[in-house]
């Protein structure tokens, strides 16, 4: 747990939950009684710190520098929001069977670092997190460079959760900059409020059921159970 929460930086105790089944080998994600439990004890002795910022309704932990060797994030960057929907996600991948990882660092101007790397039997998933639309003009980049990464870099899917209205821009962007051969693998799910909060359905461990082969692009929250089980 402390090495996930090393990699995220900054979680919310509903993150912890499903990270805690994972780790404790539960079928599910744990109370949320035994997640607070968890966050006490690990408080209580230095590996762990929270926080209530006023503009959310739950706490935020993180990983201390007595566990980690690293200073304590700021609650009041821009980035905050984002990075704890991240977690939100990352922690749901965990759950599917897949390890997470930070994506590599940009080599130049016109390559993007995704928000994590997703990984499980050989399978590479570029996953993004998308609270606000961006312009045009860095979707050209950024959907540019994950049309590379796709056919050069042994990715197999590009999958961005976000709101309904980062959804349909990402969508139309992916529609106008990826060729046909490459656009199924590139899918957004509509799936988090603005704040961050994760409000699409929520899916059983082990239930990624994402058939490479034939990914659907999806194109709203319709198609999440779909009769051909694809779903994620």
């Amino acid at each position: 747990m402390v090495q996930w929460l090393d990699v995220v930086r900054l979680a919310d105790v509903e993150a912890v939950r499903w990270a805690l089944g994972v780790f404790a080998g539960a079928s599910e994600p744990l109370s949320l009684r035994r997640a607070q439990l968890w966050v006490a004890r690990m408080t209580a002795v230095g590996w762990l710190d929270r926080s209530r910022p006023t503009y959310r309704d739950g706490s935020i932990v993180w990983a201390t520098r007595l566990a980690i060797g690293k200073p304590p994030p700021s609650l009041f960057r821009q980035t905050t929001r984002h990075e704890v929907a991240v977690a939100t996600v990352s922690a749901r991948y965990l759950a599917q069977g897949f390890t997470w990882r930070r994506d590599r660092q940009p080599a130049g101007h016109r390559e993007h670092q995704a928000d994590g790397v997703a990984t499980r039997d050989g399978i590479v998933e570029l996953v993004e997190v998308e609270l606000t639309p961006k312009s045009w003009q860095r979707y050209q980049k950024i959907v540019t460079n994950h049309g590379y990464r796709l056919v050069h870099e042994n990715v197999d899917r590009v999958a961005y959760f976000c709101t309904a209205d980062a959804h349909r821009a990402i969508t139309r962007e992916a529609d106008r900059r990826l060729v046909r051969t490459e656009r199924p693998r590139l899918v957004s799910y509509p799936c988090l409020d603005a704040p961050g909060i994760w409000i699409g359905p929520n899916f059983d461990p082990g239930d990624h059921a994402v058939q490479l082969a034939v990914a659907p692009h999806l194109d709203g929250r319709a198609d999440w159970n779909r009769s051909d089980g694809t779903r994620v």
